[in-house]
């Protein structure tokens, strides 16, 4: 496939996006695109404008702080964050990033899609994927609510995690991690003491993002006397206000400084337990799967940022008596990226699609198998290469990409969290070794191949075959040694295939 060739002005980050609009004109229909366009010019160029210069000035001065105790010296655990974060929380939900997934748009009469939502997410991680951390913890709130939770829990809470202007905004959260268990959820131990039709939470969770913000956290807990490991746990909404929760500290984060993520203590805060006990954490991962499909996003948000900051200093910057961009060596370093990211775009968004078949409940058993391996292939694959886009990006730039006047570094600080949020690449790898044991999800991999190449690639994917026949028959240490080599290789194939069928 031709690539396209663009000049970037900066403006609008949906506007000049030809190839994104490409591949949303594919896979919406004409009412929902004709829609969506529009919006997404609206957005695109305030993310390049305002809620850009808001996200460079909270990172730099305008940082959340921990207002521990009031003036009376009583302890309140409140979150404080600067107006302009303020506004871009206002501005952002009432597109309906989160909203219109669930309930109809006003001016056609039905509701959006995941891909659309998806959509705005890559154009706001273009200007501050920090802030999309918590518009993706209120998209896995909403769809814990709308699948889980019983109609009175429904009818209380989840009209304001889906605001759109229309009603108080209860931003979400889901809060799993904890000091002894990390990635190792089954380690968990807070604890959910019931009483009458709810219950009350003790313990801590230490890794708690979008705390102080949020109205509602998802919180896994377990109850009294209930098993060891994750089949103990339970999934519970809490709501946030005046509700025996305190902030020990906000953490001190390398980078997305943006979002609050903090050490919270549960002091007896009321909860109500969210569909069947013993389900907690299945509900928690169908959850995590929408979550690392917005980390992906997020990557291609700092991917396509980093392209087009390399691209527009390029093209202004004089050496040696010629533009940066004359010379062939920059040429070549900017076509790599540019491939790169359409063929990773391509693929997010063709994945996409498949999220979408399997949430509206049409997809097989064998469809949803192979969900769950792209978005962990292509989750691990799209936040490695967010930090080599930023890499290059500072590059191009030279000793000013360097400094913090330029965005550079800042994507370099906020693409790194974005390889252990939602799974690091050992988790990934471990995802990758249960789906192809269990559910031979290789061969699904190879069959969904060759159906999108259409009879194309046939030697690469022949050689892909061999490799994952030959990696399903190594013992466990073997295919552990393997995996995160393999499924780079998985990804990079996948690209090639979806890509060259565009």
């Amino acid at each position: 496939m031709k690539v396209l060739q663009e000049k970037i002005r900066q403006e609008n980050f949906y506007e000049e996006d030809e190839f994104l609009q490409r591949l949303l004109k594919q896979y919406m229909d004409t009412e929902l695109f004709s829609y969506a366009d529009k919006q997404l010019k609206n957005f695109g160029q305030r993310a390049a404008g305002p809620i850009d210069e808001r996200a460079r000035h909270t990172d730099r001065d305008g940082q959340p702080r921990l207002e521990q105790y009031n003036k009376f010296g009583e302890e309140v655990s409140r979150v404080w964050v600067n107006e302009g974060y303020r506004q871009t929380v206002k501005e952002t939900y009432e597109t309906g990033i989160v909203g219109y997934v669930h309930k109809d748009i006003p001016e056609i009469a039905r509701k959006g899609s995941y891909t659309y939502s998806f959509a705005q997410g890559y154009v706001l991680s273009q200007a501050e994927p920090g802030f999309y951390c918590p518009v993706t913890l209120t998209m896995a709130t909403a769809y814990l609510l709308d699948h889980y939770a019983d109609e009175d829990l429904k009818e209380a809470f989840l009209p304001h995690v889906l605001a759109t202007g229309d009603t108080e905004l209860y931003e979400g959260a889901t809060f799993l991690t904890e000091r002894q268990g990390g990635s190792d959820v089954g380690a968990n131990v807070v604890e959910a003491v019931q009483d009458g039709d709810h219950y009350h939470l003790y313990g801590e969770k230490y890794f708690a993002s979008n705390a102080g913000m949020c109205g509602v956290a998802m919180v896994l807990a377990r109850m009294e006397d209930a098993p060891e490991g994750s089949r103990g746990l339970s999934l519970f909404l809490v709501p946030w206000e005046g509700n025996n929760l305190r902030i020990r500290r906000l953490k001190d984060k390398l980078g997305v400084r943006a979002v609050p993520s903090a050490e919270v203590e549960f002091t007896g805060a009321k909860a109500y337990l969210v569909g069947e006990a013993d389900r907690g954490f299945y509900y928690m991962m169908e959850a995590l799967n929408l979550s690392r499909i917005c980390n992906a996003v997020a990557s291609l948000g700092i991917m396509r940022r980093s392209y087009t900051e390399a691209l527009h200093y390029a093209e202004g910057r004089n050496a040696f008596g010629r533009r940066l961009v004359d010379f062939p060596m920059i040429q070549q370093s900017l076509r790599e990226l540019r491939v790169k990211l359409e063929k990773e775009t391509t693929a997010v968004f063709d994945m996409i699609q498949l999220y979408e078949k399997v949430t509206e409940s049409e997809a097989t058993k064998e469809e949803e198998v192979l969900n769950r391996l792209l978005i962990a292939i292509m989750k691990k694959e799209s936040a490695e290469q967010s930090i080599d886009f930023a890499h290059e990006a500072i590059e191009m730039h030279g000793g000013n990409g360097y400094i913090e006047d330029f965005v550079t570094p800042r994507l370099l600080r906020d693409a790194q969290v974005l390889t252990v949020w939602e799974g690091t690449a050992n988790i990934l790898a471990l995802e990758l070794l249960r789906l192809v044991n269990k559910y031979e999800a290789h061969t699904l991999f190879v069959g969904m191949l060759r159906e999108k190449a259409e009879g194309s690639m046939k030697t690469q994917i022949d050689a892909m075959e061999e490799r994952l026949l030959n990696f399903s028959n190594l013992q466990q240490v073997e295919q552990e040694l393997e995996a995160k080599s393999l499924m780079k290789d998985m990804a990079w194939l996948y690209e090639d295939v979806v890509y060259e069928q565009l």
